[in-house]
């Protein structure tokens, strides 16, 4: 059945510089805002949209990543013609390959983009954080009339370096794009969001897959070789939140972000929800002694001691005279009496004993299952006892 436009979520990614927050599971799994996944930002931006098509590439630890999407109901994503479909690598002949670069994973795939036969493909990453209308960007895109959009956002001088950046004229067309260079010439970052005319987008990956000498990676080798060529690529400004968390940093940062009033990132709209899994939790419990500041507590938890400024996923317990600032703690853990806590971030069912310390300090002891990241913030693993 043919479809105007279809989204190829990338979700495949390790997310190494994140620790042992992703130990067990793909990046676009690690728990976020005291009830969320990665991946349901991108998946609810999808169905709010209109896109009811989605491929889900996975690589990375995929068995956890496959059980949570399922078919696809909570983001509105099982259809008959359409939805959801989940898409690991896969070998032409008897023995598997992995995905060698974010352009050869869409080439493997072209299979299942032939079935529909877009006019149009969304390709999305699955661990950003944002609010994004893509109707709006695939109505700029017709408009422009090129063969590529790229979505894009600015970025501070400092932060520049790490991403893809391009220089663009009055007309938003894009004149130059670099991938991470040590001196960027410019601010303006891409969202490695991209909207592709199909056919234009089939002849390349194909290219891409003959060339030897690529790297099989949008901005590395297929973006800068469109922008050389002359090719009408376009950038799509966006105004609104959006996160990269590339470091344990910069995701505890955007997990603060939302405690703060009012929050940039918009989670309480009725207009545009972000959906997610029911953890089918009974609500949470405060007792009276208890005492909660500026913190986001989630369904199922217990809670006898002082929280503030932190958010609590399902079914965290927090024990008499505990402390928690500054903080996440993810689901089920367990909070002993007397913890003193601040800028930690505990792993889902972790037992943290009665009157622990948990701090910069404490990390620096090379504990077993504890990290010490930049800004001080302390990370236990989960599913251990400290």
């Amino acid at each position: 059945m043919k479809k105007q436009c279809i989204g190829m979520l990338l979700a495949g990614g390790q997310g190494s510089r994140l620790g042992s927050l992703t130990g067990k599971y793909t990046k676009p799994l690690v728990p976020f805002g005291g009830r969320y996944r990665l991946i349901d930002f991108t998946l609810s931006n999808c169905s709010n949209s209109g896109i009811d098509t989605v491929g889900v590439l996975t690589q990375y630890q995929p068995t956890l990543l496959n059980s949570y999407i399922g078919t696809g109901s909570p983001w509105n994503l099982d259809r008959f013609h359409g939805g959801v479909t989940l898409l690991p690598p896969y070998g032409k002949t008897y023995e598997g390959e992995w995905y060698d670069g974010t352009v050869e994973a869409l080439y493997q795939n072209l299979n299942y983009l032939d079935e529909y036969s877009p006019e149009y493909v969304l390709i999305l990453p699955g661990d950003h954080i944002y609010n994004m209308d893509y109707s709006l960007m695939l109505d700029f895109h017709k408009r422009k009339n090129g063969v590529l959009t790229i979505a894009v956002t600015r970025v501070t001088p400092k932060e520049a370096h790490g991403f893809g950046v391009m220089t663009t004229d009055g007309e938003c067309r894009v004149i130059e794009f670099e991938d991470k260079p040590i001196r960027p010439k410019s601010v303006l970052a891409s969202m490695e969001i991209y909207i592709f005319n199909y056919r234009f987008l089939k002849e390349r990956l194909i290219e891409d897959h003959n060339d030897v000498n690529s790297s099989h990676n949008f901005s590395k080798d297929l973006i800068p070789a469109m922008v050389r060529d002359n090719k009408s690529v376009y950038s799509y400004s966006f105004n609104g939140y959006w996160k990269d968390v590339e470091t344990v940093e910069s995701y505890y940062e955007a997990n603060m972000d939302l405690l703060k009033n009012p929050s940039a990132l918009e989670l309480y709209s009725s207009s545009w929800k972000v959906y997610t899994t029911n953890s089918l939790q009974p609500p949470h419990y405060v007792s009276s002694q208890c005492c909660i500041i500026n913190s986001m507590i989630n369904e199922g938890c217990r809670i006898f001691g002082h929280v503030e400024n932190s958010i609590l996923f399902e079914g965290v317990y927090v024990g008499e005279g505990a402390v928690i600032k500054n903080s996440i703690i993810f689901p089920r853990a367990y909070i002993g009496t007397g913890v003193i806590m601040n800028r930690a971030i505990v792993g889902e069912e972790c037992i943290v004993r009665e009157n622990k310390i948990v701090d910069s300090e404490y990390g620096s002891k090379k504990s077993s299952g504890c990290e010490v990241h930049s800004g001080d913030i302390v990370v236990l693993e989960g599913n251990m006892v400290y």
